[in-house]
């Protein structure tokens, strides 16, 4: 996969822009919250050219914060050719969405880290007073907080996998428990600024029990197909995450029953496909022999985004804004079409789906490369930027898919190139409220249109005779 470097942020005075700049906006750079714009614009069209103007890129966090309506830019040597409706739409709840995610996986490594240090004696199931647990709220508190108080003017709507109820369950368990969550929480909002939500920053002293619990209890939407909810998976991949292994935070934006926006966190997954081969338990102990080895961030894991109708999906770095979005670059679906040489991406745990059925599909369409399994949506991260071409999941009979578990993965998947549907070749529904309801056997995602077309069929030729 060839992929595209950025250069630095720069600076936009174009003279001729003025009045252009009060009727377009570019996307990824949305309204700042003092009522100023980031508009990317000149009175000429991006076809002809302007003398002062460098050539943009669609990614948010081009650039610091707005304090006005001055642009912020990043140079590429190419000018996108996005269409001015389209380019406006959900601008800047994908830049708050971004930033918030890299503040989460930047809790969830904190706690990932504590959590390996203790040994595998104290590791616990999620359902368990546990470190991972900790995660999981926290990074739900957090997320709550930061989306309210970067959208003051709107009931955010959010959509979320924990349930404050269970967190107050048993009283004896509640104190420690949340204790460590409230720290968690603060620990991660203290870092708002330079993550370039300055705004949602907590007040003096931090947020206390009642804030947290009030901001766990506000992800109690059920979606469906009117509105806008924002939809979390705040550690998907839990077990992937106790055992120091891959998992994701997963952010997306339904708005009237359509998936608009979608960012997922990878924290464990590194930038380029050659760094695989080094396993991120190798690279994690070697920083600890000699911290000097990992200075150059070849371990670091990265987030990726993408805004319906861009038709690009981005990737960048873990870690504060600035330095992120200035090493971001766009990431494409392999180009392979063929099912024999491609890459066969599939669930690490058979609780929830069929292992038996895809690995027997997987020979009937002559596979020969070895299936690729990690945890979580991160198998759609992969798809995305071309280290897998395939990924089909078909659950046991009576399991429900809920929407966080695809809602991000997805979109970026098909901006990125590929297509995503149910194995009877139809978009999925996240209109439906928290489950995707009405699926045709399982989720097939590809790398692009004529091997999902084959995968289909294959998937057809082969249900009678499957173990399902």
């Amino acid at each position: 996969m060839h992929l595209c470097s950025l250069g630095g942020a720069a600076e936009l005075n174009c003279p001729a822009a003025a009045a252009r700049a009060r009727r377009t906006w570019w996307p990824g750079h949305g309204g700042s919250r003092g009522g100023g714009s980031r508009f990317l614009c000149c009175s000429r069209s991006l076809s002809e050219g302007c003398p002062s103007a460098p050539r943009l890129h669609p990614h948010p966090l081009g650039g610091a914060a707005p304090s006005g309506g001055g642009a912020s830019l990043v140079s590429l040597p190419r000018a996108p050719s996005y269409t001015e409706p389209a380019v406006a739409e959900y601008s800047k709840e994908l830049d708050v969405a971004v930033r918030v995610v890299q503040m989460a996986c930047s809790l969830c490594q904190g706690v990932q880290e504590a959590l390996l240090g203790r040994g595998a004696d104290q590791v616990k199931a999620k359902e368990d007073d546990s470190p991972v647990t900790v995660a999981d709220w926290s990074v739900q508190a957090a997320v709550s907080w930061l989306l309210a108080e970067s959208f003051p003017g709107e009931r955010v709507s959010i959509v979320a996998e924990e349930d404050v109820r269970s967190l107050l369950e048993e009283e004896e368990q509640t104190g420690p428990l949340l204790d460590s969550v409230v720290s968690a929480v603060n620990g991660c909002l203290r870092e708002a600024a330079a993550y370039g939500l300055t705004a949602a920053a907590p007040p003096e002293g931090g947020l206390g029990r009642r804030e947290v619990l009030e901001a766990i209890g506000r992800c109690n939407s059920v979606g469906g197909p009117e509105g806008r909810h924002w939809v979390l998976d705040p550690v998907d991949g839990t077990l992937g995450f106790v055992r120091g292994d891959q998992y994701a935070v997963a952010l997306a934006l339904i708005d009237g029953g359509e998936v608009v926006l979608g960012v997922l966190g990878c924290p464990n997954y590194p930038m380029r496909r050659e760094w695989l081969d080094y396993h991120h338990r190798y690279y994690r102990a070697a920083a600890r022999v000699a911290p000097a080895a990992a200075a150059g961030g070849w371990h670091r894991g990265c987030v990726m985004y993408a805004r319906r109708g861009a038709g690009e999906a981005w990737m960048q770095p873990l870690g504060p804004h600035r330095a992120a979005a200035a090493a971001a670059r766009p990431v494409r679906v392999s180009t392979v079409d063929d099912p024999a040489a491609a890459t066969f991406c599939e669930p690490v745990e058979k609780a929830n789906s069929s292992h038996a059925f895809a690995a027997g599909l997987a020979r009937s369409v002559g596979l020969r490369n070895r299936p690729l399994r990690v945890y979580s949506m991160v198998k759609y991260a992969a798809i995305a930027r071309g280290d897998a071409e395939i990924f089909m999941k078909f659950g046991r009979s009576g399991y429900r898919e809920k929407i966080w578990d695809h809602a991000a993965g997805v979109l970026i998947v098909q901006e990125a190139g590929g297509v995503v549907t149910d194995a009877g070749g139809r978009p999925l529904d996240f209109s439906r409220g928290i489950f995707l309801d009405g699926l045709d056997r399982g989720i097939v995602a590809c790398s692009g249109a004529s091997l999902h077309a084959k995968i289909i069929a294959a998937v057809d030729a082969s249900w009678d005779s499957s173990e399902l």
